[in-house]
């Protein structure tokens, strides 16, 4: 079987070849990739090389397929599979595998160590341990790009999780957000952010109030259309919007909406030490900060209160990435309709406009790339649809899809791009 993918040779070196996959064995799978959504940790693996924690030395000569945000479908079973998976079946994968003898040990991962499995391509053999270690996740949603979602809804669903509070006296830690509490969401309305704020509204465990903050006027714009108070308020939730770009003191202007109090839960989304250090001040008694945003840098560093933290019980967790069952969670409350992560999305592509999206991703506005491997296509912006529809009148269909959807991407957008984009 030939394949189409997009490997990586060094630090910045990514090349869309087609090359020949080879014949499954009696514990592997065939698969064809239908999406992928890509990922600021593949831009960060790209300007590392084989410098990246999770890639192999040997990528000149053995290149791995980049891509771990990805949805397809089972073709071949290998005899050891048969009884539990089905050709046909559609799939997502958790790229955290976690065993201990892989190519580049207990970080092994696809999308980062494998020359066979990545979501940046046509078809993929899927090694066993994938499915010997439970990360090949049946998936039951009726849009491809939904499953590609599941992996970053898992790293917002595992952020949660990850938070702890303690009571004085004893030296348990209760998992979770503080029910009822105050919590804000730094830097909070890039494509992670808004996923944060679209599962915070709907699950099970909520806080009283919540401040989203940025210095992006047009992004917290769009989320305030998304995700409005009033939809907040029907789950029994305050919810604001601030710009900080301007502010003095944010630290203070925040407080204010907890009538001058410091928050149980705040998450910092950005990399940045006066975002990380305004999330250490803006703690109240047992206040968790969760440092969710993945730094590049390996000297990044922050100043924190420590007398707040032997005083007060303040404390810092991170958190990289969603577990397995992160990942069954987020497939199941997606197929379920209740959370859309289609709001991430702003950005549609074919596989032969991945390497030069990785390469500049930070300086491409916007939430989520969305990738459709088996198509050519430049990357648009779903805002450009009706522009550029004025001479292709696959994107003109588009633009009238995704505007009848409130600007978001969808089932009929994606079903309408699969039938008529031109294949690779």
């Amino acid at each position: 079987m030939k394949t189409k993918a997009v490997r990586m040779y060094g630090v910045k070196d990514l090349r869309l070849e087609e090359f020949e996959l080879p014949e499954i064995k009696d514990d592997q799978i065939l698969a064809k990739i239908v999406s992928d959504s890509i990922c600021m940790s593949s831009y960060k693996a790209a300007i590392q090389g084989n410098g990246h924690k999770r890639v192999p030395e040997d990528i000149a000569e053995n290149p791995v397929i980049i891509g771990h945000e990805f949805c397809g479908e089972l073709i071949e079973i290998g005899s050891k599979w048969q009884n539990k998976f089905k050709s046909g079946q559609k799939f997502s994968i958790q790229p955290a595998i976690n065993y201990a003898d892989g190519p580049v040990g207990i970080l092994s991962a696809p999308g980062y160590s494998y020359t066979t499995i990545g979501g940046e391509a046509t078809y993929i053999v899927i090694p066993n341990e994938v499915m010997e270690n439970d990360c090949l996740l049946d998936y039951h949603g009726d849009s491809y790009f939904y499953g590609s979602l599941a992996e970053p809804v898992s790293c917002v669903v595992g952020t949660f999780h990850a938070m702890y509070h303690t009571k004085q006296g004893s030296y348990v830690h209760h998992m979770g957000i503080k029910e009822g509490g105050a919590m804000a969401l730094l830097a909070g309305v890039g494509p992670m952010g808004l996923g944060a704020i679209d599962y915070i509204i709907h699950c099970d465990r909520k806080p009283a109030l919540i401040v989203v903050t940025d210095i992006d006027q047009d992004r917290l714009d769009r989320a305030a259309l998304i995700y409005t108070e009033e939809e907040a308020k029907k789950n029994g939730i305050k919810l604001h919007y601030l710009n900080t770009r301007d502010l003095k003191d944010p630290v203070s202007k925040i407080k204010e909406f907890n009538n001058g109090n410091g928050y149980d839960d705040v998450i910092c989304f950005a990399p940045v030490k006066p975002v990380v250090e305004q999330g250490d001040a803006l703690l109240g008694d047992d206040g968790c900060l969760n440092f969710f945003a993945g730094p590049s840098d390996t000297s990044f560093s922050a100043a924190l209160n420590f007398y707040n933290i032997h005083y007060s019980s303040t404390h810092v967790v991170g958190t990289s990435g969603g577990n397995t069952d992160d990942m069954r969670e987020s497939l199941e409350i997606m197929a379920a309709g209740k959370i859309n992560p289609s709001t991430m999305v702003t950005h549609v592509g074919g596989i032969d406009s991945v390497v030069e999206t990785t390469l500049n991703l930070p300086h491409i506005p916007g939430g989520k790339k969305l990738i459709y491997t088996g198509i050519s296509m430049p990357l648009t912006a779903i805002t450009d649809f009706e522009d550029k529809g004025k001479n292709d009148p696959v994107l003109a269909k588009l633009a009238e899809i995704t505007q009848n959807a409130g600007g978001l991407w969808c089932k009929e957008a994606e079903e309408y791009l699969l039938a008529n984009a031109k294949p690779i």
